[in-house]
């Protein structure tokens, strides 16, 4: 949502995950800055030696991170890794020396110019910009001579303000002195984002206001509201506070299985994007995967995998869980997610083009390799894996996806609800499909019409809108009406409060990223199913999204009882 500051001294921005903290702010330290006006090199060919020595020193260093942290973290730091050994980033420095540019201006050119070309095309490749940005910033740095950028660390408690995070920022900050993240910029699919909620750190991003908080300054960060009180009434460390997004204590954060207070079941599933990453929460108590990324597993990959490759990725995640459940995702390439070895040809609006299943039509290959790897990694372990098609917007394309997934022997197949029309049809799909993941993110852009990337309509992005939870309802319904399952994996499921909205609208699990999942359980444990009902008519009657949230946390533990004893 848009940043705001209200005569109380509250900052508006977008809350991307759960979690209450109070601590004074510090500050990201500038990086170093280059001018066209800096000393030029006597010799073309010595500066470009320099500029690929400390490109290699910056991959190595992000690398090394990487295999420290482990887990989400170690993917994220392994792809900036990638984008610091890229040949082009060199060669584009090179033709900048060339023309006469100073050595590290040269590099903030090139990188530049290659974060103008992800900003253009928008999505999640827009928001990889920060990460090149950031790789040009510590390149610069070892060239002048400076530190790397880095994380302050005052040996108490604080809150991190910065304009944005790079991943190598953010990943190293476990078990460190910052408890909570405040930025200028970014949106729910940052690297912020994703890691803060990897990490368990409460986190707003789309803050402009965080620019004019001075360090030191104490603040209350609610990392599911995406509000931020300047001066609280009682400042000071509190930690993580347990709360279900209604003003309420919850119970605990005890692990244990996902269910209400009156023994509801709702299984919660962990959201993984690589092989490391889902050994890293099969270590966990994760009740299983609900939706395993396989588009991450090959984003830099510029041959597409063999099937006996892919096979034994998959292979490895379902014998890392066991018994417990496995979803599948197949490719959701196109968009912000390319794929050099899957080439779509050039789209005026990717967004509303080939994409996800529709890939399939002009490579239908691809597809049928991956069902059949993923048949080989079943067979191979003696689990039943589930598998689910992206970007299904009619019947007839789930039928068709259906019969392609049992032809390979496959036999528990389902869809993703991303698209209005599926969510409309909902019924439809369950006619032949076993079970049914609503990603709340790209269902959210298309019913609002709004690109995820784009920052200044965060506010129609926001997953409380009404309109989107009346799509959602009419899903849950359908399944219910089935007798089917009904997931959702988008990040709307990582938000406490409207955790419980979503089960109360139907969903029989939710899948979440890994930090979010113990404040979700909590939330569940401290409400009945009739809670979770009444919120969840009481979010769909509101008039925006703030409404809904705000009637949603009017609805307490002991509100039905109430109205129920009145009448």
């Amino acid at each position: 949502m848009t940043s705001t500051v209200s005569p109380a001294g509250v900052l508006t921005g977008r809350g991307v995950s759960p979690g209450v903290v109070s601590a004074p702010v510090v500050r990201l330290g500038p990086p170093v800055s280059t001018s066209p006006d800096d000393p030029v090199g006597a010799d073309p060919a010595v500066e470009r030696e320099r500029v690929a020595a400390a490109l290699a020193e910056v991959a190595d260093d992000l690398a090394g991170r990487a295999e420290r942290a482990g887990g989400v973290a170690a993917d994220v730091l392994f792809a900036t890794s990638a984008m610091a050994a890229d040949p082009a980033l060199l060669g584009a420095a090179g033709a900048e020396l060339d023309r006469g540019a100073p050595t590290g201006h040269a590099v903030t050119l090139a990188v530049r110019g290659f974060c103008e070309r992800l900003r253009a095309h928008g999505g999640y490749l827009a928001e990889r910009a920060a990460d090149l940005r950031d790789v040009g910033e510590r390149v610069v740095a070892v060239l002048s001579g400076q530190p790397m950028p880095g994380v302050p660390a005052p040996g108490h408690p604080v809150v991190l303000v910065a304009t944005d995070l790079s991943p190598a920022d953010t990943a190293g900050l476990a078990g460190g002195d910052v408890v909570g993240l405040l930025t200028e910029q970014g949106g729910p699919t940052s690297h912020t984002a994703i890691l803060a909620r990897a990490l368990g750190l409460p986190a707003v991003v789309g803050c402009a206001g965080a620019g004019a908080l001075a360090p030191g300054t104490p603040v209350r960060l609610d990392g599911t509201t995406g509000t931020v009180e300047i001066d609280p009434p009682e400042p000071g460390d509190r930690g993580h506070e347990v709360d279900d997004g209604a003003g309420q204590s919850s119970p605990s954060l005890e692990p244990g299985p996902g269910r209400t207070a009156d023994g509801h079941p709702v299984p919660l599933l962990t959201n993984v994007g690589s092989g490391p990453d889902a050994l890293a929460a099969a270590a966990t108590d994760s009740e299983g995967v609900g939706l395993l990324r396989t588009e991450l597993l090959f984003l830099d990959r510029a041959v597409r995998p063999s099937v006996d490759e892919q096979a034994r990725i998959y292979a490895a995640v379902l014998a890392a869980f066991g018994e417990r459940p496995v979803v599948v995702r197949t490719l959701d390439a196109g968009s912000d997610k390319p794929l050099a070895f899957l080439p779509l040809g050039p789209e005026d609006n990717p967004a509303l083009g080939v994409r996800g299943l529709r890939t399939s039509g002009a490579n239908p290959g691809v597809l049928d390799e991956q069902l059949a790897a993923l048949a080989m990694a079943a067979a191979g372990t003696g689990r039943t894996p589930s598998v689910m098609a992206p970007m299904v917007s009619t019947a007839q394309e789930a039928a068709a996806f259906a019969e392609a997934a049992h032809r390979h022997g496959l036999t528990r197949v389902g869809v993703m609800v991303e698209v209005p029309s599926a969510a409309l049809r909902a019924a439809e799909l369950f006619e032949v499909v076993d079970f049914v993941s609503i990603g709340t993110n790209d269902l959210g852009q298309y019913v609002m019409a709004a690109d995820r990337a784009c920052g200044p309509l965060g506010h129609l992005l926001d997953p409380w809108q009404p309109a989107l939870l009346d799509l959602v309802a009419m899903v849950g319904a359908a399944g219910a009406a089935a007798g089917k399952p009904v997931g959702v994996c988008g990040e709307a499921a990582a938000d406490p409060l409207l955790a419980t909205v979503l089960v109360g609208l139907g969903a029989t699990s939710l899948s979440t990223a890994a930090g979010a999942r113990a404040h979700v359980r909590a939330a569940l444990a401290a409400v009945g199913m009739p809670v979770c009902r009444e919120r969840a008519a009481a979010a769909r009657s509101a008039r925006g999204p703030d409404e809904a949230r705000a009637a949603a946390a009017a609805v307490g533990p002991d509100a039905v009882g109430r109205r129920e004893g009145a009448g």
